[in-house]
Order: C-alpha cells, then sequence, then structure tokens
C-alpha cells in the first residue's frame, strides 16, 4: 500500500491527513483557513517528516483545474478576503517534488463518495456542500464533470420563496442559492445560527424550497443517480425530509424513476463517509496523481 497525502481546503477550516489508495485515514489534523501564508505553513508543517508519496487537494473555490491552463492549481475569484488568484499548488510543488492532483473540494467529495460511500458502484452521482458556501461536484460516466471551468451549482438563480424578502448576501449575484441558503445567510436573514433555530421554524421551510429547486434543476440537467449534500447546515436533520417532499412536489412525477418516485429516501442522501468525504476524495486524487488503481 502507498502513503497518500490528502488535503481538503476549506473557507473555515483545512483539514490534512495521511492515508492509503483504499481510503484508509492514519492520520489526520485540522486548523483554521486564516490567511495564505498562515495556513500554508501549517499545511508544509504537517506533511514535511510524512514522506507522503502523492498529494491530492480538493479546494474551496472557484478554482483553475485545468492542467494546460496557466493558472492551474490557483483559487481564482474567490470572495474570501486574501485567496484571490493564490496559486495554491504552486506553493506546495515548491516545498514537494511528488505527483500532486488538484481540484474542487466538492469534485474530490464526489469521487470519495463514488469510490469508498453512497455512490460506490453507480457511474452517476451529484455531491452538494451547503455551509459558509454551496457548491457541488458531478461525475458523469465515472467521470469528473470538468469544461470551461468547473461547475457552480451554488449560483444558481432560482425563484424567490413566497414569505422571503431577504435580499440575498453573494458579492457577485445577490440572491443566488449561495445567497439565499448557505449558512451566512441563514444567519444574516434571522439574526441568529442555524444550529440555533427550533426545528419547526420557518427558515427550515424556505431552506427546503431553495434547495430542492436547485435539486431539480440538477437532476433535469444531469440526470445523477444518487444525490448526496453535505455540510454544516445538513446537520440539520429536519432539513432531509423536507427537502426530499418539496422536491417531489417540484418534479410532480416528470421523471418517472423509481428513485424519484417511491425510493426517494435513498435516493438524497447524507455522505455515507460522514465528514470524512472530503477527505477521502483528496485521498482518492493522491491515487489518481499515482496512477493508482481505487475502489
Amino acid at each position: 500500500m502507498h502513503t497518500l497525502g490528502a488535503i481538503e481546503a476549506g473557507g473555515t477550516k483545512f483539514v490534512c491527513a495521511v492515508g492509503r489508495e483504499d481510503g484508509t485515514v492514519l492520520e489526520r489534523i485540522s486548523f483554521p483557513t486564516t490567511t495564505p501564508e498562515e495556513t500554508m505553513a501549517s499545511v508544509i508543517h504537517f506533511f514535511e517528516d510524512k514522506e507522503v508519496e502523492a498529494i491530492g487537494v480538493g479546494s474551496f473555490g472557484p478554482v483553475d483545474p485545468n492542467k494546460q491552463s496557466p493558472t492551474y492549481g490557483y483559487i481564482t475569484t474567490t470572495p474570501k478576503p486574501h485567496w484571490a488568484h493564490y496559486d495554491m499548488l504552486g506553493e506546495l510543488r515548491r516545498r514537494f517534488n511528488i505527483p500532486m492532483e488538484f481540484d474542487t473540494d466538492v469534485n474530490g467529495a464526489a469521487l470519495g463518495e463514488m469510490t469508498w460511500g453512497a455512490a460506490r458502484g453507480l457511474h452517476n452521482c451529484l455531491y452538494i456542500t451547503v455551509g459558509t458556501g454551496i457548491g457541488a461536484g458531478a461525475i458523469a460516466n465515472g467521470r469528473v464533470i470538468h469544461g470551461l471551468a468547473h461547475p457552480e451549482m451554488g449560483h444558481l438563480l432560482l425563484r424567490r420563496h413566497p414569505q422571503d424578502p431577504y435580499a440575498g448576501r453573494c458579492p457577485y449575484h445577490g440572491d443566488c442559492l449561495e445567497g439565499l441558503a448557505a449558512g451566512p445567510a441563514i444567519e444574516a436573514r434571522w439574526g441568529v445560527k442555524a444550529s440555533e433555530l427550533a426545528a419547526d421554524h420557518l427558515a427550515w421551510e424556505i431552506e427546503a424550497d431553495y434547495l430542492a429547486k436547485a435539486l431539480m434543476s440538477y437532476v433535469l440537467v444531469l440526470s445523477p443517480e444518487k444525490i448526496i449534500m453535505g455540510g454544516g447546515v445538513m446537520k440539520q436533520e429536519q432539513l432531509f425530509p423536507l427537502i426530499r417532499g418539496r422536491f417531489q412536489q417540484l418534479m410532480n412525477a416528470y421523471v418517472q424513476k423509481p428513485q424519484v418516485l417511491a425510493d426517494i429516501d435513498a435516493y438524497i442522501v447524507a455522505p455515507q463517509l460522514g465528514d470524512n468525504a472530503g477527505i477521502c476524495g483528496a485521498l482518492a486524487l493522491a491515487s489518481k496523481a499515482l496512477g493508482l488503481k481505487i475502489g
């Protein structure tokens, strides 16, 4: 078995780990995401004595995942202070002369769940994180979707909920999905953190409505065999039944598949890998950098 490095670079915290190509995590550490200089110094210090053979990075974004681009491995137009146009992969390569693979954190999590988790054995899946931001990664026919850039599914424009006057807080689009439904939007709208709201608060009906509308768009465009929803906001257990019910209402039996009509509890699910989805995805990326077979 090979010794691999994994980095889940989140907007709130970084998780670094050492593991194997079978998804086993041997050692992990996490620390807050502060400035690039401070945060990356912690990353480099963690890996200095680990003798890893490759590193996989799943990063918050937007990022440049195009290996032919001069800015491959950069975080690009993120609103997170200090991180816009930052060459994360370049900094790692200056310190470690080993193979590396770089992608979005949600693409990494999708890959982890397809390799070892809730989408294992399938060919198509969607992984969505709802937390500090909202992002989604998709795998189609066994391949992570890239194109002009990478999918930015957190920035869909949606029909507004009739009881929601909140203007939205996305610095680029105002009331896009992320601007309306990410954790900071919930807190700004109601004046308290999402975790402090009662389970029967109107907030959750509104949240489920927006997320279900987004899922409808994703299903109609990408037709995933499984939808996996993670992130801090999705730890509110009352959300899953609300989202599933609203999603079925919106679809109105248009897609005549048992997953949508009858088996919805097994179609829209939490990550089977739990909080390890992202770090396992980064291990899968490191395995890919070495050309290893995984899964």
